[in-house]
Formats: structure tokens, C-alpha cells, sequence
């Protein structure tokens, strides 16, 4: 009975406590709210995850890997276990690379998760990126998270290329000599910013590793961590957006709870995320540092590649015809200073500014959780298809010598095929990729007016044979009736005097922006408005 009592004393002493605790801080009704937010179901949402579960993998990792190495430019005899490097001089890095890959247990396995999981956390980000631009999720009140997001793509980028280069190996040196190059590219500065970030006249390792180390381990994941969480509270606060459906309002989100649903399933997608790495990791190869040697800066391999997230780069700076300029005893180097700073710095920020830029032509103020389907935005799925054809181009760019090399054509053809393909490929995709949207909702128009293919063939009184068509189902019919609003096209200004004063040229250049994304009347009977008549020219729409 002592026992039975000392029980229900300790019980009604935790009851109190948890009581008192919810008075002050109302954590009850904190986790009931929180634990009851719906999470949607559509396969597409995964890619942000996979991304968040790689970067956790990064972290556990790296801390692993930060036991064991050595981020030091002080120069040693070799001595370890790989015979064909004994007896060569290299630097402390590159050694401690080479005994984590053959001498801890383990070491090689962990190397190669880090490394995958660097390209798929970068990979992840991007696709996870247009996946949201291609719905149009950025659109208000989401566009705070958006910049977030461009942001971190830009750093995974940059962190990528700094864990690439700690090894201090043949191939990363190569890539440290070519950031060194765009650094000096930089006019005024340029040589000043050289020394100051590698202590010294290239390579200088002793100074550089262990600064490279540090910006690698703590300063830009310490940033990355901060923004994620930023990125996830925003998100938490705002709610994810959904795809249109049947009874889905873009005021409400629908979806699975957080727990036990979401928890759930989040707990073994990470998971599966890391047993796919450990999986790639264990049977595919990665950056064998023993292959290419400790750098020196009077050696380069053939066919060297850096990774697919900074080949952009790459394809930029090898199109780019030879131009340089001197202004006041100065050399400017345009062949390096506009593919390798101007033009990625131009990429992100227009990247990071779009949500803005669309709703300053559509005049689109209202709150979105109802996503877009691709398809009835054709402008913004033209735009999105030729920046990604254009970044595919300057990729494939980065390789037009082992391209040259496989397929026995000479070199100067590959590089002008890339350097016509940076202007009219991109034109090209967007074109293409606009017309199929159209096509597509002229197909989803048919639908709507005549009905689905039932596979149920007729014959007809005269002796003919006909299909029969059927109704879309509530899901389907709901999901073909959401267009885009046609009080959103802005009709064209008429002034009685047309002075071109600066307030009407930027209203005509709205308006113009406007039309260009939005009033797709002339092209596709319906496109774009939802109906299924043509315009008249009262409701703001041309006939042709």
C-alpha cells in the first residue's frame, strides 16, 4: 500500500508541475496546434526534405571527418600506407586525406557520404527550387522564403567548392588556381583581395588551408544552419501551399496531420535518405584523391572536371572570347571578370528578385496556398525551361574538351556550338516550352467541352462508327477549371494626348509586361482566362 501511494503522490506531483508549466508558457494548446498542421501528400514536397535529411548527413559526417584531418599547408615526406606516393613531398592536408582513405577505419566509406551527399544537397536545392518556381509557390506571402532559398543555394554552392578544395590534391588545386585567376580578374582590388585571402602569392597553402578550413567547417554552415531554420519557421508559420483539387480553396491547406502521419514518415524517409547515400557511397566512386597526386602548380591532368555544381563556371569562362581592356595603366579582363563574377552574380540576383518582378507586371497582390499548374502559366514555364537550358549548356560547356576528345571533332567546334547555344538555345526552349503549355490547355479545353475517351466505340444509325465520351470525374473537372483570373490582364492605356512622360512609358512597359504574361487569347481560345469563348475587346481581351 506504501507503494501504491508514494506512486499516486509522484504522479500527482508531475500532473502539478505539468500544470503549472501549461499556465505559464500554454505549451498544451502549443503542441495541440502544432502537432493537428496538415502537410500535404504530393510526392513533389519530398524534394525540399531530401535536401534538409543530406545537409543533416553533411553535418554528422563532417564532424567525423574534421577528427581526422588535417587542414595543414606544412609540407612532409610521405610515409603512409599507399605505396605508389611514398617518398613524395605534399602537404599535411593532402596526407591526412590520404590515411583517412586508407588508414582509419571507415575513413573512405564516410569521405565518399560526404562527397555524395554534397552534390545531392546542392542537386536537391536547385530541383527543389524549380519545383517551386515552375507552381509558382514563391508568390505572396512567400517570397521572404524564396530569397532564403536562392540564398542557400548559393552557399551550398560555395561550401561545395571549398570541402572540394581542403584535400589540397592536384584536381582541387587546379580549381583553387582558377578561383585565384578570377580573384585577380577583379578590377583595382583584385590583386589586394589575392593576397589578403591567400596570405600570400598563390599557392601558399601554409596560410590558405587552414583559413579555407574554417570559412568550410564553421562560418558558411553556421550561415546554412540559420537559414534552414528561417526557412523552416517561415514555412511552419505560413503553412505549405497545396495543388488544385477538388474542394481545395486557396485559403485553406489540406493534408495529413504532423503527428503521428508526418512524423512518421519523415523519420524513415531520412532514413531511406541516408541508406541511399551509404548505398552510392559504398558502390560508386568519388573523387579518389590517391589518383591525382598532391598539387603543383606547373602540373594539370587531362579531361579535369570540377563538380556539376560549379561546371556553369566552367562552360562561362572556356566560351568566353579572349578581350581585355586597359583603362588609366589598368588591365581589365573581361574574358575572366564577365563569366566568372558578372554573370553569376547577375544569375542569383535575378534569381532571388523574380517573385517581385512577376508581381510588379501581373499586379498579382493576392495570398496563394493553391499551387499553378505549369501548364496555365506558359511565360513563366518558357522563362523557367530556357534558364534551365541555358545552365545545361554552360554544364556542357565545361566539357567541350573531353566532348572534342570522345567524338574525334575539333575542339574550335565544340566551343562556337556553345557559344551560339548561350543565346539562341535559351530562346529556343522558351519558345518551344511556351507552345506545348498552350497546346496543353487547349487539350484540357477539349476535355472540359467534349468529355474523356472512354475506349467505347458506336456505330452510327448511317452506318458510321463514333466514340463515346464521358464526364471528367469531380477531381478531374476540378482540376481543369482552375485558370488563371482574366480580370488579372490589364487593358491597354489610351491617352488623348500621348506625351511620352515618364509615368505613362512605365505604365506602357506594365502593361506591355503584363499582356506578355498573362493574355494568352490570341494564341489559345480560352488560354489562360478559363473561358471557353473568344474574348471581346469590352472584357479587356483582342480578338484576331
Amino acid at each position: 500500500m506504501a507503494g501504491r501511494n508514494g506512486k499516486a503522490a509522484k504522479a500527482e506531483r508531475l500532473e502539478t508541475l505539468v500544470r503549472g508549466v501549461n499556465d505559464r508558457l500554454g505549451s498544451t494548446e502549443f503542441l495541440d496546434r502544432n502537432l493537428r498542421k496538415a502537410f500535404p501528400k504530393h510526392w513533389s514536397f519530398l524534394l525540399g526534405e531530401i535536401a534538409l535529411y543530406s545537409f543533416i548527413v553533411l553535418v554528422l559526417t563532417g564532424v567525423y571527418l574534421t577528427l581526422f584531418f588535417k587542414p595543414s599547408g606544412t609540407e612532409l615526406v610521405y610515409d603512409g600506407s599507399y605505396t605508389p606516393l611514398r617518398g613524395v613531398k605534399m602537404t599535411e592536408a593532402y596526407a591526412s586525406t590520404l590515411d583517412l582513405s586508407f588508414d582509419v577505419r571507415g575513413g573512405l566509406l564516410m569521405r565518399q557520404i560526404h562527397h555524395w551527399a554534397a552534390n545531392i544537397f546542392v542537386a536537391a536545392i536547385c530541383v527543389h527550387l524549380m519545383r517551386i518556381f515552375f507552381t509558382g509557390a514563391f508568390r505572396k506571402p512567400r517570397e521572404i522564403n524564396w530569397l532564403i532559398g536562392t540564398t542557400l543555394f548559393a552557399l551550398a554552392v560555395a561550401e561545395g567548392f571549398a570541402g572540394y578544395s581542403l584535400p589540397d590534391d592536384l584536381l582541387s588545386g587546379t580549381g583553387l588556381r582558377i578561383f585565384e585567376g578570377i580573384l585577380l580578374s577583379v578590377p583595382l582590388i583584385g590583386t589586394y583581395a589575392s593576397m589578403w585571402l591567400f596570405g600570400g602569392e598563390f599557392p601558399s597553402s601554409a596560410e590558405f588551408i587552414p583559413r579555407l578550413f574554417t570559412v568550410h567547417i564553421l562560418l558558411i554552415p553556421a550561415i546554412l544552419l540559420a537559414l534552414i531554420t528561417a526557412h523552416l519557421m517561415i514555412l511552419w508559420h505560413q503553412t505549405h501551399t497545396i495543388f488544385p483539387g477538388k474542394g481545395r480553396r486557396e485559403r485553406a491547406v489540406t493534408g495529413e496531420p504532423t503527428f503521428p502521419h508526418f512524423a512518421a514518415q519523415s523519420t524513415s524517409y531520412f532514413l531511406f535518405t541516408f541508406g541511399v547515400l551509404a548505398g552510392i557511397a559504398t558502390l560508386l566512386q568519388i573523387n579518389p584523391v590517391w589518383l591525382y597526386g598532391p598539387y603543383e602548380p606547373d602540373q594539370v591532368s587531362f579531361g579535369s572536371q570540377p563538380d556539376w555544381y560549379v561546371g556553369f563556371l566552367e562552360g562561362s569562362l572556356r566560351i568566353m572570347p579572349p578581350l581585355t581592356t586597359t583603362v588609366a595603366g589598368h588591365d581589365i579582363a573581361w574574358n575572366v571578370l564577365l563569366p566568372a563574377i558578372v554573370l553569376p552574380g547577375v544569375f542569383f540576383t535575378l534569381i532571388g528578385l523574380y517573385p517581385f518582378a512577376e508581381r510588379w507586371a501581373t499586379g498579382d497582390e493576392r495570398l496563394h496556398h493553391l499551387l499553378d499548374r505549369p501548364r496555365n502559366v506558359p511565360t513563366r514555364t518558357g522563362i523557367g525551361a530556357g534558364v534551365v537550358v541555358w545552365y545545361a549548356n554552360l554544364v556542357a560547356a565545361g566539357g567541350n574538351d573531353v566532348i572534342a576528345n570522345t567524338f574525334k571533332i575539333p575542339l574550335f567546334w565544340t566551343t562556337w556550338f556553345f557559344r551560339i547555344g548561350f543565346f539562341v538555345l535559351p530562346i529556343a526552349a522558351f519558345v518551344i516550352a511556351r507552345r506545348v503549355c498552350l497546346s496543353l490547355q487547349r487539350r484540357d479545353l477539349q476535355i472540359r467541352a467534349e468529355g474523356v475517351e472512354s475506349g467505347l466505340i458506336s456505330l452510327r444509325p448511317d452506318g458510321g462508327f463514333t466514340e463515346r465520351r464521358e464526364q471528367p470525374s469531380e477531381e478531374t473537372e476540378a482540376i481543369l477549371e482552375t485558370r488563371q483570373p482574366g480580370e488579372l490582364v490589364a487593358p491597354y492605356p489610351h491617352h488623348l494626348i500621348p506625351l511620352p512622360t515618364p509615368d505613362r512609358a512605365r505604365t506602357q512597359v506594365r502593361t506591355r509586361a503584363n499582356r506578355f504574361y498573362l493574355n494568352y487569347q490570341a494564341e489559345s481560345q480560352g488560354g489562360g482566362q478559363g473561358n471557353l469563348e473568344e474574348g471581346s475587346p469590352e472584357d479587356g481581351h483582342d480578338r484576331e
